[in-house]
């Protein structure tokens, strides 16, 4: 089996609701960090055209991809141009550090 890696970066404001929903359907791990920049959706009121979102960055068994998307997607948009994107990114291989050896999808 495949992993793969879904990167989401979405409104700062909708951080809880959707580690909440994550957490409902048992993702075993995510990062968040605050990042910036701008897209479609451009802070004309700024100099800088900057605007402060979040990023979730998870590791995932390719079989949950899916679901995975669909609930950052479902709540993580409040409707509007600020609302984010989510991408996902092929993974070749997982190691964990701990035990220096590779892990399987299964495990994961």
């Amino acid at each position: 089996m495949k992993f793969r890696f879904i990167t989401a970066t979405i409104n700062i404001l909708m951080v809880e609701k959707v580690e909440e929903r994550l957490r409902e359907i048992a993702v075993p791990g995510l990062s968040v960090s605050k990042t910036k920049g701008y897209g479609d959706y451009k802070n004309f009121f700024q100099r800088d055209l900057m605007t402060t979102h979040a990023r979730l960055q998870i590791y995932a068994p390719e079989s949950r991809v899916s679901e995975i998307v669909e609930a950052i997607m479902e709540s993580g948009g409040i409707g509007s141009e600020d609302d984010g994107i989510v991408a996902v990114s092929p993974v070749d291989t997982i190691y964990r550090i701990a035990d220096k050896r590779e892990v399987s999808a299964e495990e994961f």
